[in-house]
């Protein structure tokens, strides 16, 4: 494999019903960071059917260019022809790097693309960054530079792991939603817009989409909240989230949860905040009972105010805490609701 002759970053931009997913421009914020470190340029690859008319708004979350796959088997995702699609754009133009959201597509398509091209994929990743690889320099061995160095969180989220994929192009990595920020919006941004088709012909692998049945989520994602108030192992017991829920309520919030209560039962997974559940950015997250081990802190320490309750005062919660307030909270949370309920009574 000739490594030079790959060249740029590209993201697969996903889309539903002709609308992209909020993973499309996370991916490109990232992506421009990267295509600056190696001087070159950000590709979105759009596939789906009538999807032209959103390079537009790729272009002003950064994309410089956009390759179109369009075609009525695309209408709807389905394993085939998109990793078809996507395979024969990454061997047509020979990107350097390519990223894909970590979503439900992505995870099903990501890994059938990479070994169609024949490279590696690094899934769920949390982090990006060019730099030489091995890390540090090892005797005999050639350190490579200008790699694309990939980490995230391995063996149950106990540990962090950065990988690269030096010999083998294009670099694949999935990324998970809400870890990577999106560039400011760019009015009137333009990208070129080139089309691609490789032809479809339906093979023992396509399947038939009888129907389509959306379904609907009767809580909210938390990664759309601009205010969590978050439980740990430290509330005690399911029961105890009320106190939560109350706050919650009197702050205009939601809750969400460690992982040790997703673990004990206590909470479902996509309540979970931490490398193995939901990355936040909320305005303002409030920390109860939550002792701020690294996987947790690794999901919510980009939050613009974090405010942490633990009666013990050496907490690892207390180092990215913006405000710490150390006791009972018991007594501190239900004395928060009736002071905030109080003043919203006094307006």
């Amino acid at each position: 494999m000739g490594l030079e002759e790959y060249r740029g970053v590209y993201i697969f931009a996903q889309q539903a019903d002709n609308q992209l997913n909020c993973i499309a421009f996370e991916l490109l914020g990232k992506a421009k960071d990267l295509a600056e470190d190696l001087n070159t340029d950000v590709t979105a690859v759009l596939i789906g059917s009538g999807v032209k008319g959103l390079a537009d708004e790729l272009a002003a979350y950064g994309a410089q260019k956009v390759i179109v796959v369009d075609d009525p088997e695309l209408k709807d995702y389905r394993t085939e022809p998109y990793a078809h699609a996507l395979a024969s754009v990454i061997r047509n133009y020979k990107p350097e790097i390519v990223l894909i959201g970590a979503t439900a597509i992505g995870r099903d398509l990501g890994p059938r693309v990479s070994a169609r091209v024949a490279t590696g994929l690094t899934a769920d990743c949390t982090k990006l960054e060019i730099g030489d690889f091995p890390l540090n320099p090892i005797s005999g061995r050639e350190q490579k530079h200008n790699q694309l160095l990939m980490t995230r969180p391995a063996f149950g989220g106990n540990t962090i792991a950065t990988i690269a994929c030096p010999n083998h192009r294009p670099q694949m990595a999935t990324v998970r939603p809400g870890v990577m920020r999106a560039i400011e919006r760019i009015d009137g941004a333009k990208a070129s817009v080139e089309a691609f088709n490789p032809g479809f012909t339906q093979n023992r692998n396509y399947v038939e989409i009888l129907d389509v049945v959306k379904s609907v989520n009767e809580t909210v994602d938390i990664m759309d909240a601009n205010i969590l108030v978050s439980g740990g192992r430290g509330m005690g017991c399911p029961e105890n989230f009320r106190v939560l829920e109350e706050l919650a309520g009197a702050l205009g919030g939601e809750v969400s949860c460690s992982r040790a209560v997703v673990d004990a039962g206590w909470k479902p997974k996509d309540m979970q905040v931490g490398q193995t559940g939901r990355t936040v950015r909320p305005n303002v997250y409030i920390a109860i009972g939550i002792s701020g081990a690294i996987q947790h802190v690794a999901g919510m320490e980009e939050s613009d105010l974090i405010i942490a309750i633990n009666k013990d005062e050496s907490a690892p919660i207390f180092e990215v805490a913006d405000y710490g307030i150390v006791g009972d909270w018991k007594k501190i949370v239900p004395e928060m609701t009736k002071q905030l309920l109080a003043a919203k009574a006094g307006k």
